[in-house]
């Protein structure tokens, strides 16, 4: 195995990167990790980034969205200083001996390897992240935990480890490619590819993921209040002990949520919990009475009224009525 080389570091030249498409990942993830690159070319004065697109066969990978992307075959790939691994569903009819060897053999070259969304879990699967620490999609974050006891699992948006980088999801790998750019070119050009697309700054690589998409709302207080909310899905707190464990009044948490997020701690909590329970209905085959106690219902009735009134039917008929669902 050759040594690593380290790619985060000040370099004018162009840095070879292949990117792995498989099939079914998602387009958002797929721009994510080529549109930092294409804007960093457009802006430097050399070009900053050198990709060709690969995939697991000789033939196109088909995004979720129907989009195909012809690439080279992995089994031809010689060697690249980067390369980047999207994929989306079905990860393990995507486990091929034949893609795990195949990741191994360009990780052997020194290659830096980083993975998106499903990405970090085939990097895994062919022991890559071994002693690394390691994201991926919070849905995700118990299974590959347990499936991969040797990989140190964090929830943070996306992870550096070396020369491993891995992401939780498509906004998270925008932000890490920008790490990529702002160690190489600096921290004034990433701003700048930054504001192409009109994003207005990353936070922290640690920060966890979020279940909800509206971090901007939030204040610092409502913030950790949702975290706290996230981690005790199955077992809800009290208003009192949520404020307690916050430093806080019941009644300043109740005002916060009220001019930040327009509701009230309380049916924000539950909102996060039928949320979940949403997922596990149409994500997995738990039983429905093991997916009321996994969010929190102590009975089965009380757990139906509150997802119909969710949700719009019942979680029975949901999961009898589900088709292969939109990814993350």
């Amino acid at each position: 195995m050759k040594s690593a080389k380290n790619i985060l570091q000040p370099e004018h030249r162009a840095l070879k990167t292949a990117v792995l498409v498989l099939d079914e990942c998602n387009t958002l993830s797929f721009a994510s990790a080529v549109d930092p690159m294409r804007a960093a070319n457009r802006l430097a004065d050399r070009p900053a980034f050198d990709w060709d697109y690969v995939t697991a066969t000789p033939e196109p990978a088909m995004l979720t969205s129907a989009l195909q992307v012809p690439g080279i075959p992995l089994a031809r790939l010689d060697h690249c200083d980067l390369m980047i691994v999207i994929a989306g569903f079905n990860l393990v009819r995507h486990a091929t001996p034949s893609l795990l060897a195949g990741l191994r053999r360009i990780a052997n070259t020194g290659a830096t390897m980083a993975g998106i969304d499903g990405g970090p879990w085939l990097l895994a699967e062919a022991g890559l992240l071994d002693g690394h620490a390691a994201t991926t999609h919070w849905e995700d974050l118990e299974t590959f935990a347990t499936r991969f006891p040797e990989v140190d699992v964090r929830p943070d948006r996306y992870t550096v480890s070396g020369n491993r980088l891995t992401s939780g999801g498509a906004i998270p790998a925008v932000e890490m490619m920008l790490h990529i750019i702002a160690a190489r070119h600096g921290a004034g050009f990433a701003a700048r590819v930054s504001g192409l697309f009109l994003y207005e700054g990353a936070p922290e690589p640690g920060k966890p993921q979020s279940r909800t998409g509206a971090p901007h709302r939030h204040s610092a207080l409502t913030a950790r209040a949702n975290a706290i909310m996230q981690a005790a899905l199955d077992d809800p707190l009290p208003l009192a002990e949520i404020a307690k464990a916050l430093g806080t009044s019941p009644r300043t948490l109740q005002q916060q949520f009220r001019l930040r997020l327009n509701t009230t701690p309380q049916d924000h909590y539950l909102q996060l919990r039928l949320a979940e329970a949403r997922r596990l209905v149409t994500d997995t085959d738990m039983p429905l009475m093991d997916v009321a106690q996994a969010t929190g219902f102590t009975s089965q009735s009380s757990f139906a009224r509150a997802f119909r009134t969710a949700h719009g039917q019942s979680a029975r008929d949901l999961r009898q009525n589900r088709t292969q669902p939109t990814h993350h």
